[in-house]
């Protein structure tokens, strides 16, 4: 098993655990995604390799604060492929993440997760996450 930064032949492996997470319709441009978040210096995209299969992957921006002494990591996203569910994947990932985030002085992590996704909120919170209640969205669609 294996923390390590995703390259485009991770597409197919990422596209099917999007596809679990009812993201089903990203052939035409989940690629060309992945390899803008690997160009990107601020993000950061993991995967997570057992018996050299990608089971989970994890995309992270470094935002720079202007007006506070830390930065924040956010984590944009981050799945576990079901079959390889309560092997301590997650928890392995989020510590890697949170370790790479004190790396570039970033002095919280945040994470938006829909309340539709119980399991996942129930990792968070174990995990030491508290929940912030305002967040704005602006649609530009």
């Amino acid at each position: 098993m294996s923390i390590r930064n995703a390259i485009p032949e991770d597409c197919e492996a990422i596209r099917d655990i999007l596809t679990q997470l009812d993201y089903p319709d990203t052939d035409s441009f989940l690629l060309d995604k992945i390899k803008r978040i690997i160009n990107q210096p601020n993000s950061l995209l993991l995967v997570y390799q057992l018996d050299q299969e990608v089971v989970a992957f994890m995309a992270i921006d470094f935002i720079t604060q202007l007006a506070l002494h830390g930065d924040f990591a956010r984590i944009s996203y981050f799945a576990v492929d079901s079959a390889a569910r309560n092997k301590r994947i997650g928890q392995q990932l989020e510590a890697y993440c949170e370790e790479v985030a004190r790396q570039k002085n970033c002095d919280r992590i945040e994470v938006h997760c829909h309340e539709r996704r119980s399991d996942a909120l129930r990792f968070y919170k174990r995990q030491g996450y508290i929940e912030s209640p305002k967040y704005l969205i602006k649609s530009l669609r």
